[in-house]
């Protein structure tokens, strides 16, 4: 199996991947922002997603990056494993990949991923994600726009999209000077 950039010529795998997302999610019985085929296809064209393929040319798994507020934000998205790979190590792979490419690309971005899903919150917190309130992702219209096709989308606005069933985690990259070094030199500052 292969995991990497996915590219234009990945665009055999779009409709694949996002019946799966959404069978997946019925599944589970959780809402999810259903993606269409194309906004998957321009997320490999811009060289803003990974896939994981084997070496028979079939997906295994997939998952995107998409920016907010002038590249402030990056949102972590889409991540999917086809059923066959589950339970293989595909998904930390591919979340691990999709991580470093949001850092590559948007190094002074914050990172968040919003999820329903336990198995999702515990990668993001290997990551150095930490749960946060909505108020501290993006409040771009755009992102919160994705969210019109999940069925927790009234509950969403019923709060105005400060709460909802999804658990909202962000990465905040280190500044440059660590907090615990700041603590002490001002507790030196005090002897």
């Amino acid at each position: 199996m292969t995991l990497r950039l996915a590219t234009r010529q990945d665009w055999i795998f779009a409709k694949l991947i996002t019946e799966e997302m959404h069978g997946s999610a019925l599944l589970r019985g959780c809402g999810i922002s259903k993606r269409s085929p194309i906004s998957v296809i321009r997320k490999m064209i811009e060289g803003k997603a990974v896939i994981a393929v084997t070496s028979g040319n079939h997906w295994a798994g997939f998952s995107y990056i998409e920016t907010y507020e002038n590249n402030s934000f990056v949102s972590n998205s889409g991540l999917i494993v086809s059923p066959v790979f589950r339970q293989c190590g595909v998904a930390k792979a591919i979340k691990q990949s999709v991580f470093d490419l949001s850092r590559k690309l948007y190094p002074s971005a914050k990172i968040f991923s919003i999820t329903t899903g336990s198995a999702v919150m515990k990668l993001n917190t290997r990551l150095g994600f930490e749960p946060v309130t909505y108020s501290e992702i993006t409040t771009e219209k755009k992102f919160w726009n994705g969210c019109k096709s999940c069925v927790n989308y009234q509950t969403l606005l019923g709060k105005d999209c400060k709460n909802c069933f999804c658990t909202a985690m962000l990465y905040t990259p280190a500044s440059d000077e660590p907090q615990e070094q700041e603590n002490e030199s001002e507790l030196e500052h005090c002897k």
